[in-house]
């Protein structure tokens, strides 16, 4: 098989690129250039087919991912009610006789400070 001489120009990053892959294979910059073409033809002449799976797996990700959402929602709802039951039954246990209004100021500080102690802790 006679050989084609094709003169081709790359952009300078993928140059360093290509001259950094020659130097680890040990090879020299026109034999990785060569290599680099056979295995992008190779590629583009048979490339792979989209595994059934990997559909699947996607699919039950965003099911997932819906899910947690729902969790995270209901999990944040119930910390609003305990810090809610908290309030009440504290202001009950201290015998003070606070409007609903101050009470409520209450829970939404506890529960703004379980939020930011949660976020915190993601840190």
């Amino acid at each position: 098989m006679k050989p084609i001489h094709h003169s081709i120009r790359l952009p300078v990053s993928h140059d360093k690129a290509l001259r950094a892959l020659a130097e680890r294979h040990g090879i020299s910059v026109y034999a990785m250039l060569q290599r680099s073409v056979k295995t992008g033809i190779a590629t583009l002449a048979n490339p792979p087919v989209p595994d059934i799976n990997t559909r699947e797996i996607v699919t039950e990700l965003a099911s997932v991912s819906t899910r947690i959402v729902d969790v995270e929602r209901m999990l944040d709802r119930a910390l609003f009610t305990a810090c809610a039951a908290y309030c009440y039954a504290r202001s009950a246990a201290q015998a003070t006789r606070k409007s609903d209004e101050v009470i409520t100021a209450e829970i939404n500080a506890a529960y703004d400070r379980q939020r930011r102690l949660s976020h915190e802790g993601r840190k």
